[in-house]
């Protein structure tokens, strides 16, 4: 999987069709973490500890802030009956910025053979809920580029969309890229989602230049969804309040 934290300067793009349209595209800043391992990391990143960026176990694997991280996903992952095989894990996440954090998606991959043979996608919202969708194919054959593996929507994350309809999931990742697809379908309405990346070493020299380049990190992630959703609104996107949310951590 990782050797190593990796920082992944990628790509967001996000563009709704049907009765009313709608894109963006950002720049981003993910890392790749082993996150059973203590690996080598740069001064300016840190596990379970302030940085600059860090990644904190409680942030993932669980409900929000109280998360188990990696221990979450072994018990999960034996619950479905992959307890005695050897599997590596990865965590690609938006870290910490200054002890801030928020991640609309984080996404746990599971390999084995060094092959993907499933993702969690872990979807977080500004509305303080959290569901995640488990990813693979039949048999947990390895994902290729050109698996698209499909779940039920069942939570609220955008207030202009239905707790209704279908994502389809795809997922290319080689040693040297990330490339991420999430296709929203409700009859004629939707979004298309990707996130994209070379994947590289983290070093503090790059952490520091992407602060600079996209300044506050998570605190900027927020703040431009709130952004979106203030354009989406003066465009007459219609409002739809906050349902409870599903009882289920998984589906």
């Amino acid at each position: 999987m990782s050797h190593g934290v990796e920082h992944i300067a990628g790509t967001t793009m996000h563009k709704r069709r049907g009765e009313l349209h709608h894109g963006f595209r950002y720049g981003v800043d993910y890392v790749l973490i082993d996150p059973e391992a203590d690996q080598p990391k740069p001064r300016l990143f840190s596990r379970n500890r302030f940085n600059l960026m860090a990644v904190h176990d409680r942030d993932h694997g669980g409900a929000i802030g109280a998360g188990q991280g990696a221990v979450w996903l072994r018990r999960f992952l034996a619950e479905q009956g992959l307890g005695g095989r050897k599997l590596a894990l990865g965590l690609l996440t938006q870290p910490r910025f200054l002890g801030y954090v928020f991640n609309p998606v984080s996404f746990w991959l599971v390999s084995e053979n060094d092959a993907l043979i499933a993702v969690i996608a872990e979807v977080s919202t500004p509305f303080g809920d959290r569901h995640s969708y488990f990813c693979h194919a039949e048999g947990f054959a390895p994902i290729t580029p050109q698996t698209r593996l499909g779940t039920q929507k069942a939570l609220h994350v955008s207030p202009f969309q239905d707790v209704a309809g279908h994502y389809a999931f795809g997922f290319e990742i080689t040693p040297s890229q990330i490339a991420i697809s999430i296709v929203f379908t409700h009859g004629e309405n939707g979004v298309v989602a990707t996130l994209s990346g070379p994947r590289a070493p983290a070093t503090s020299l790059g952490l520091l230049w992407a602060s600079f380049r996209r300044p506050f990190g998570a605190l900027r992630t927020i703040t431009l969804i709130y952004w979106q959703a203030l354009r989406l609104r003066l465009k007459g996107a219609r409002y739809r309040t906050r349902p409870t949310p599903p009882k289920s951590e998984i589906s």
